[in-house]
C-alpha cells in the first residue's frame, strides 16, 4: 500500500516526461551502466526478469532504448537510443522533485533511515537472487529414467517386493 502511494507520486511528477518511475529507473540504470544487459539490469534494480523483459520490450517498443550487439550472441544488451537520452533528460528535474517532496514529507533523519533499510533489502533480493541462480546452475541435470520392465507373465510392471 505505502509502496503504492510512493510509486503513484513519482509516477505524477514523471508523467509530462512520458515515463513512469520503473522506465525511468531501467533507463537511469542503462544510461548508468552504459550498455546493460539482463543479469545486470537485473541486479542493479532487483526486478525479476519476467518483468524487466516486459519493461524492455516496451521501451524498445517506444524507441528509447535499443539492442546493442554483443560478442556473446546469447546476451541481450540495450543501450539509451538518442530519444531515450532525451527523455531522460527531461525527467531527471522532474524526479529530484518528487524526490524533494518525499524528503520534505518525511524528513532527512526518517529518509536517512528509510533508504539504509531499503538499500539493506535489496542487498538482500540481489543476494537471495543469485544463490537461487547458483543452486539451478549447481544441479545436476537428470537423466531420464530407463523404460520399466515389463514381466511378460502379467504384462505389468513388476511390483516393488518382486525386485
Amino acid at each position: 500500500m505505502v509502496t503504492r502511494a510512493v510509486t503513484q507520486l513519482y509516477d505524477d511528477v514523471l508523467r509530462p516526461s512520458g515515463l513512469r518511475v520503473t522506465q525511468f529507473s531501467i533507463l537511469a540504470a542503462i544510461a548508468g551502466i552504459g550498455e546493460a544487459n539482463l543479469k545486470q539490469l537485473e541486479d542493479a534494480l532487483a526486478i525479476d526478469q519476467t518483468t524487466l523483459t516486459r519493461s524492455l520490450n516496451l521501451l524498445e517498443r517506444d524507441g528509447v532504448i535499443e539492442r546493442a550487439a554483443h560478442p556473446d550472441g546469447r546476451i541481450k544488451a540495450m543501450r539509451l537510443t538518442s530519444k531515450g537520452r532525451r527523455a531522460l533528460g527531461v525527467a531527471r528535474p522532474r524526479w529530484a522533485q518528487a524526490q524533494d517532496k518525499v524528503l520534505r514529507e518525511l524528513g532527512t533523519k526518517a529518509w536517512i533511515e528509510t533508504r539504509r533499510r531499503l538499500t539493506h533489502l535489496l542487498h538482500v533480493a540481489v543476494k537471495k537472487r543469485r544463490l537461487g541462480r547458483e543452486r539451478r546452475r549447481a544441479q545436476p541435470s537428470r537423466a531420464p529414467r530407463p523404460p520399466r520392465q515389463l514381466d511378460r507373465r502379467s504384462m505389468r510392471a513388476p511390483s516393488a517386493a518382486r525386485r
